[in-house]
């Protein structure tokens, strides 16, 4: 069983589920729950967190929301780099940055992250491979299919998933996060930092999530740790036809399955409730001692 260490934490991956809690410091979030410039508001949302029993959190500064307008690397750095510095001072957690540009990931790592997280895959800055590298970082390769300017373009055109088509789903998820996973290794990236998500709800139709979701399992033949990011997502919307505010029951079910398919960690907004949904799951999935 593999084991990765953080900030003096070891994450023993099979053991149980670990909770990424999502600090937006953006102010065009998909879920409502961006922060802005608000330092201090963003290191009390990791204080409380902390308290709710997060292991991880994950700081992003630029918005992966269909239609969202990318930012420079400068106004990136302004956004996440004063909430990492001041979050690493106020809590014990380790600290992921949410970035797809090398630059921002340097100075995040040089600020007090601990990981780098890329919904990219380190496919949209060639260069963030060499920088996690040197930095000896863990790693989160996502899958995305289309690239960042298609990405942005098609959402401008109020098209997000127009003409996107998969043979077979999984096969070809598995196939390109092996393109990435090739990219962090041929630049130096330990296998044992990397850990892959399937990038739920990006480059995908709602029925492309529900196949994801029932066949999640299949990932584990990478023979890497898997993250899932399925909090307030639009499938969930547009299954139960609710707002983002009211998506907190279909985040724990998809949650409660990805724990049975075997995930590793969960990226959520609502961490006290993910935490109690994931010791439930882990006590049926990965077994129970009484306290």
């Amino acid at each position: 069983m593999r084991r990765l260490l953080m900030r003096g934490r070891e994450f023993a991956w099979g053991t149980r589920t670990f909770i990424m809690g999502i600090i937006n410091v953006t102010p065009d979030s998909f879920s409502g729950d961006g922060l802005g410039s608000d330092v201090q508001a963003a290191v009390a949302q990791a204080k409380r967190f902390a308290d709710e029993g997060a292991d991880i959190i994950d700081v992003g500064g630029e918005s992966t929301r269909p239609g969202s307008k990318p930012i420079s690397a400068e106004e990136e750095r302004r956004r996440v780099l004063p909430v990492i510095d001041a979050c690493a001072q106020a809590v014990d957690l380790p600290i992921s940055v949410d970035t797809s540009k090398a630059a921002v990931a340097q100075a995040a790592l040089a600020a007090g992250a601990n990981m780098v997280n890329d919904v990219w895959g380190f496919r949209a800055d060639a260069a963030i491979a060499g920088v996690c590298a040197s930095a000896g970082c863990p790693v989160v390769l996502m899958h995305n299919r289309r690239t960042p300017a298609e990405a942005t373009r098609v959402g401008q055109l109020g098209g997000h998933y127009a003409g996107l088509h998969y043979t077979d789903l999984m096969a070809e998820i598995m196939q390109e996060l092996g393109e990435s996973i090739t990219l962090a290794t041929a630049a130096g990236v330990d296998p044992g930092n990397i850990i892959i998500d399937p990038g739920m709800g990006f480059a995908k139709t709602v029925e492309h999530n529900l196949e994801l979701m029932r066949h999640l399992g299949e990932l584990r033949r990478l023979g890497y740790p898997i993250l899932l990011g399925p909090s307030r997502k639009s499938t969930i919307g547009l299954v139960l036809g609710l707002p983002v505010d009211q998506r907190l029951e279909g985040t724990a079910a998809l949650v409660a399955l990805a724990i049975a398919a075997g995930v590793d960690i969960v990226r959520v907004h609502d961490v006290r409730a993910m935490v109690r949904v994931a010791r439930m799951a882990d006590a049926v999935v990965r077994g129970w001692s009484r306290p």
